[in-house]
């Protein structure tokens, strides 16, 4: 399957932002481990999320572009689907549910997409996105289960591991599945013995559960601050990971803060909750990584300020 990673590469790899890889030696000395952070957050539209969007929208033949795409998404995919298809001139319809994040539904807009909105629950997403497919015919675009997105968004780690070589250890957050897949497909391809670790949050463990039990479990009433990690599996993404993936493990919502706040204060990165999720799990000390050298995907840095900036301004005399 590795061959279909480096497809993906070659039809984005001269259109995509080759991230940086990070290191700290404050996380190693805390980790005792050698670590490699996979940046992500400095990919366009903020997140891993441009990779999978621009080679599924690549990948259509030029009938289904004529008719346009759609796709559900809380925001990063949404933002990644809108430029990609802006960028080959395809019209771009983003179901998104109401109380996405305003950065990200005004990021979307500004991408020249057309927003419709839907409820809140995780089965509004798709039944709004489905009427709108039967009226007007658009193509979707899974944000996970769609295995060009799928690919695209494996070529992340493949960067990762062309440039530093092999790992002991790669961590990826885990929503829907895609970044997760798309890693091991590729981890596993390149270097057969690297363990392959999904992080999920707490209070949205629907994947954990279904990967421990063998069994798919939907997510219900997620309430995470990793808003990007609110959806379940796929029916591809909860198969690749049932047979590439060596472990999920959990965070709490705490753990999500400590890791932005450790990645905000100490190497002086923005990333969002979500994509902090994977650093905070290689910092809950649930596996032991000493000696070891461990990746990192930190998968997004979409995170809305507008508080944060609000607060400092009322301190301005």
């Amino acid at each position: 399957m590795l061959e279909k990673i480096e497809g993906a590469y070659s039809r984005i790899k001269n259109t995509i932002n080759k991230t940086p890889i990070m290191t700290s030696s404050k996380l190693d000395q805390i980790v005792k481990a050698n670590c490699f952070l996979k940046m992500e957050s400095f990919q366009r539209t903020g997140s891993f999320k441009f990779r999978g969007a621009f080679n599924a929208i690549s990948s259509l033949s030029p009938k289904l572009k004529t008719k346009g795409v759609i796709t559900h998404s809380s925001g990063n995919h949404a933002q990644a689907l809108s430029l990609a298809a802006k960028m080959v001139g395809v019209k771009a319809v983003i179901v998104m549910p109401e109380n996405a994040s305003k950065i990200k539904i005004a990021a979307t807009k500004d991408y020249g997409a057309k927003v419709v909105f839907c409820g809140t629950k995780p089965e509004d997403r798709e039944e709004t996105t489905q009427a709108l497919i039967n009226k007007y015919g658009y193509t979707l675009i899974h944000p996970s289960n769609n295995l060009d997105v799928i690919h695209g968004q494996g070529t992340a780690s493949y960067e990762l591991i062309k440039e530093i070589g092999e790992l002991d250890f790669i961590f990826t957050p885990c929503g829907g599945g895609g970044l997760l897949s798309g890693t091991a497909i590729a981890t596993k391809g390149s270097c057969v013995n690297t363990k392959v670790i999904g992080v999920e949050p707490r209070n949205a463990d629907d994947a954990y559960r279904s990967f421990k039990d063998k069994k798919f479990y939907p997510v219900v009433n997620p309430n995470t601050i990793a808003d990007g990690l609110r959806v379940s599996l796929g029916t591809n993404t909860f198969k690749i990971i049932l047979e590439h993936v060596d472990d999920i493990i959990t965070v709490s919502e705490e753990e999500i803060v400590n890791a932005m706040e450790f990645l905000w204060s100490r190497m002086k990165l923005v990333v969002e909750p979500s994509g902090a999720v994977s650093l905070a799990g290689v910092l809950s000390e649930k596996i032991n990584l000493e000696n070891q050298r461990v990746g990192i995907i930190i998968s997004g840095g979409n995170v809305d300020l507008t508080d944060f900036f609000y607060l400092i301004r009322t301190k301005i005399v």
